[in-house]
């Protein structure tokens, strides 16, 4: 089987194992059968859906408190099964990130939509961005996971298409009236985002609240003022390699740019 550059030799390896026994009759040693894919599958037993509910459950601890990164061995054995088993449930690492964060996306796309409900405009726009910010801040798996594409997972991407379609008209809003500055734009927001996962994740152990202090100096500068146009902002192609590139490094998809795919 061909190396896959979004894993770890050894993490392939448990991979390649777990399909070879996928294919053999039987069951591993945590009782998990395997469910061949096709259009109807068969619903899982009652002992392999207790496995993907502890997986699933486990892998969202596990990514909260180390990252999209962390080792798929950890999450197995926090569930307390087999690394075979994880990985026939799961066979890429992204199917398992977008189980155990899904309901995370819902809150992000729920918080976009509050926003936007807000009568005041500028108050719909500030307690969105602390609200995701503070997500972020409790979670370094759904922090990785606002900054990169994770396009394995169509339900996720919809959720994020419709929360930034949201946000997109939350911004509009609050330039007309008068307390956004107009040169802003939705790439700033993303900008925002990754660096105050980084603040987080530096400060978290000695002052986990010093996010809060940079994003309102963030938001200082995002109302609308009497100073220097900014620099030209990075473009929506450009950042959206960047989250490509990150979902890689992440090992959540190959994110090599289009020409490297030739």
């Amino acid at each position: 089987m061909a190396y896959d550059g979004s894993m770890t030799a050894r993490e392939q390896m448990a991979r390649d194992q777990a399909m070879d026994q996928a294919r053999e009759p039987g069951m591993d040693r945590a009782g998990d059968h395997y469910c061949p894919a096709g259009p109807e599958p068969r619903p899982l037993r009652a002992d392999a859906a207790r496995n993907r509910a502890a997986i699933v459950a486990a892998a969202r601890d596990v990514f909260a408190e180390h990252g999209l990164e962390a080792p798929l061995e950890e999450i197995a054995l926090r569930a307390g099964v087999g690394i075979a088993t994880l990985y026939r449930r799961f066979p890429a690492r992204e199917q398992l990130v977008a189980a155990a964060l899904l309901e995370k996306v819902a809150q992000y796309a729920d918080a976009a939509a509050q926003a936007r409900a807000a009568a005041d405009p500028w108050a719909g726009f500030v307690g969105y961005v602390q609200r995701i910010c503070e997500l972020q801040a409790g979670d370094r798996g759904l922090s990785d996971l606002l900054s990169m594409a994770l396009a394995a997972d169509e339900h996720i991407e919809q959720l994020r298409a419709t929360a930034n379609a949201q946000v997109a008209e939350l911004v509009e809003r609050a330039k007309r009236a008068g307390k956004l500055r107009s040169d802003f734009v939705s790439e700033d927001l993303l900008l925002l985002l990754i660096a105050s996962a980084a603040v987080g994740q530096v400060t978290r152990a000695d002052c986990p609240d010093a996010w809060r202090r940079f994003v309102a100096l963030a938001l200082a500068g995002f109302e609308r003022r009497d100073a220097p146009a900014l620099p030209p902002p990075p473009s929506s192609a450009q950042m959206h390699e960047a989250m490509r590139r990150l979902a890689a490094e992440r090992r959540c998809g190959r994110g090599r740019p289009d020409s490297d795919d030739a």
